[in-house]
Parts: C-alpha cells; structure tokens; sequence
C-alpha cells in the first residue's frame, strides 16, 4: 500500500469507528413510550385530551390533568412541575385536576 491509500482507510476506519459509538450511546428509537398526563402546556398536548378537545394542540390550560404527552416509560413520575407554590406530578392515567371550565 502507498502512503495515500494507509492514511484514507485509517480516517474510514476512524469515521465509522466514531460512527458506531455514537449510535449506541442514544435512544433507541423503539424505546417504549406511554401516555404521561398532566405535564403537556395548553396547546401542546399529543392527542385527544377528554372532552371538549379533538386531538393533538387542543388542550386549553396549562397541565389539564386529562391532556397528556408521549414520554419515555420510566419518566413520567419524575415530571414535576411548580405553578403557584404548588408541586404538580405526571400521571400515567388521566387526572381531575386542571380542567377546564
């Protein structure tokens, strides 16, 4: 092999090396997901959120306990949030709190 040749196969084998590492330290894309509810801001929810609403972006106030959001499955009681001094957790089933009126 020639000088030019040894250096383009060690920055292939430099690149693809990079390549692997990097798509093993992310998420894969099937990890599982569930319906996390009472953490979505109004209009920001994924899809039907009880009733009065249709579907994704219909939600009408902030954590609307019955709108919800698609988070990965471990993670949705870790989701805290404050609003007025007071502590708000995710759910993994629909809320009453926040509705509207």
């Amino acid at each position: 092999m020639n000088r030019k040749t040894t250096i383009s196969a060690a920055v292939v084998a430099g690149a693809l090396t990079a390549a692997l590492s990097m798509a093993a330290s992310t998420t894969p894309a099937h990890a599982a997901k569930l319906k996390c509810y009472g953490v979505a801001l109004a209009g920001q929810n994924d899809c039907a959120a009880g009733p009065g609403t249709t579907c994704a972006g219909t939600s009408k106030v902030d954590y609307q306990g019955n709108a919800w959001k698609s988070v990965e499955a471990d993670k949705c009681e870790d989701i805290v949030v404050e609003v007025n001094g007071m502590k708000k957790m995710g759910s993994d089933k629909p809320l009453t709190r926040d509705l509207p009126s």
